[in-house]
């Protein structure tokens, strides 16, 4: 039942997320447009990410044990796309910030090469955290194990058990989310501010804001993904199992999978260029059925 109510979310989920992406790809301008690129891109990291923390999750509820090292390779690959997130978010808001800022000059500054330069120095920081983490991880006593078969269930937590691992995780996760926060906040006010200005498009920056605004939701949602393991540990002291299980179920939800799916309904509901071809692919089964029926 668990399994049920977290996994049916994720896969309804992943299904949207995969009709966005199947959307971006079937038309020219989204596919040499740079923000649907960087959408692209996070919608991306977002579904490996959702797949990945859902498997870890559900083994972890069926109380399967793996060895050390499968643990170890689908914790690092779930960091790795975990960072994408708050990344790509700082860059898609600089994007809309000189979108509004400096409409004349957005075509010359926000290229397709830039955009993928972009993307490029986001996925080359995330691989870098997931290189530090596997040196951090070698330093485990695995020579003292007796087996390399874990007594516990998968966890970020049992695989970077050294001392250095905590304080990195902590400094690392204050410093992404101090950066990624500093850029959505300031953008969003700079696009405030200019919004009241008699040159600038009112309606098109109130948009804009909309974005930045659901954009500092996402970082606040992430941000609570990373605090979510200690406060789960104090609260797990003082509430009955039952209750602690139900919190946990609740809080995998709101923490990690709804970040990652608020980018599909931000973009994927609101823009005016994507909605109705979303809505196309979506109603496509229910006309080849009506043409179908009719034809015989």
């Amino acid at each position: 039942m668990v399994s049920v109510f977290t996994g049916v979310p994720c896969v309804v989920l992943l299904t949207i997320n995969a009709i966005i992406l199947f959307t971006l790809r079937s038309k020219q301008v989204f596919r040499e447009t740079s923000r649907y690129v960087l959408l692209t891109n996070l919608l991306v990291a977002d579904s490996l990410y959702m797949m990945i923390s859902q498997i870890i999750y559900i083994m972890a509820n069926s109380r399967v044990f793996l060895s050390y090292p499968v643990c170890g390779t689908l914790i690092l690959c779930a960091s790795l796309t975990d960072s994408i997130l708050p990344l790509t978010l700082a860059v898609m808001s600089i994007e809309r910030y000189v979108a509004v800022c400096f409409p004349l000059r957005h075509s010359s500054i926000v290229t397709l090469r830039s955009t993928a330069a972009a993307i490029a120095l986001v996925w080359a920081f995330s691989f870098v955290n997931v290189l530090i983490r596997v040196v951090l991880m070698c330093q485990f006593p695995f020579e003292e194990l007796d087996s390399l078969e874990m007594s516990r269930i998968c966890d970020s937590f049992v695989v970077l058990m050294v001392p250095a691992a905590a304080k990195y995780r902590r400094v690392y996760n204050i410093f992404l989310f101090s950066v990624a926060g500093f850029i959505v906040t300031s953008t969003f006010i700079v696009v405030l501010i200019s919004a009241r200005s008699a040159s600038t498009d009112n309606s098109f920056a109130r948009k804009t804001q909309n974005t930045l605004l659901l954009h500092m939701i996402q970082l606040i949602l992430g941000l609570s993904s990373t605090i979510f393991y200690p406060v789960s540990v104090a609260l797990y002291e003082v509430m009955s199992w039952i209750t602690f299980v139900r919190m946990m179920n609740v809080a995998y939800v709101l923490f990690f999978l709804l970040p990652r799916c608020l980018s599909s309904l931000i973009y994927g509901l609101r823009d005016q260029t994507i909605r109705p071809v979303l809505l196309s692919n979506l109603c496509c089964g229910l006309k080849i059925t009506g043409k179908t029926h009719f034809s015989r």
